[in-house]
């Protein structure tokens, strides 16, 4: 018998509809990382961030029955979940998240033990961000994105989901999430670059 650990995300929701706490429980502890991160970085608050995720987990036991394979992963499913509950609270409070500061409570925040809370942006297509000297700066600058912007390059660039698995997630067209990720990471580079110029090497003979 395949041991609970080795399931994948759909045979630990399988047992966990069956009746299985153990699956829940271990479901539970792989994907609550990511999906805190997430409302973290949507919201800028760990407060909210908890209680999303709280909730997300919740509507999971409730509602497991309504992921379909079909149309997506298991993570994916998750972080909708997240998504709609964060924008539930933007329409109770329409007060944009603030810049964020050193010292905001995102910018204490650990992941997977790097102490910055952002994991690194994957290379190929972010040489021009890789340049920049901080995180830090780059986790700010992520924080004033629009909505949906920020939510693509969360997933995306932040949390290495596919295009597919982000379009899930967002209820949208790949294209839309490939199109909302371009542009994103061009305001992120605008954003970087008047607060932090890219240093280039001078010009040979120069």
């Amino acid at each position: 018998m395949t041991r609970a650990t080795e399931l994948s995300d759909d045979g630990l929701l399988g047992r966990m509809i069956a009746g299985d706490e153990d699956a829940f429980a271990l479901l539970y502890r792989r994907r609550q990382p990511a999906i805190y991160r997430f409302a973290l970085h949507m919201s800028g608050n760990t407060a909210v961030a908890e209680d999303v995720t709280q909730e997300v987990f919740l509507a999971l036991i409730r509602d497991a029955r309504r992921f379909d394979p079909a149309k997506g992963t298991v993570s994916g499913f998750l972080f909708g979940i997240a998504r709609n509950h964060l924008r539930k609270r933007w329409e109770r409070d329409k007060r944009l998240m603030p810049l964020l500061e050193e010292g905001h409570e995102l910018g204490k925040f650990r992941a997977n033990g790097t102490g910055n809370g952002v994991r690194p942006m994957s290379a190929p297509a972010h040489e021009d961000l890789a340049a920049f000297e901080t995180v830090g700066r780059v986790r700010q600058a992520i924080a004033t994105l629009p909505a949906n912007y920020r939510e693509v390059v969360i997933l995306c660039d932040l949390e290495e989901m596919s295009y597919e698995e982000a379009a899930s997630a967002l209820s949208c067209p790949v294209g839309t999430v490939r199109s909302r990720l371009h542009r994103a990471r061009e305001i992120l580079i605008e954003k970087l670059r008047d607060v932090n110029p890219i240093r280039r090497a001078p010009a040979v003979g120069a």
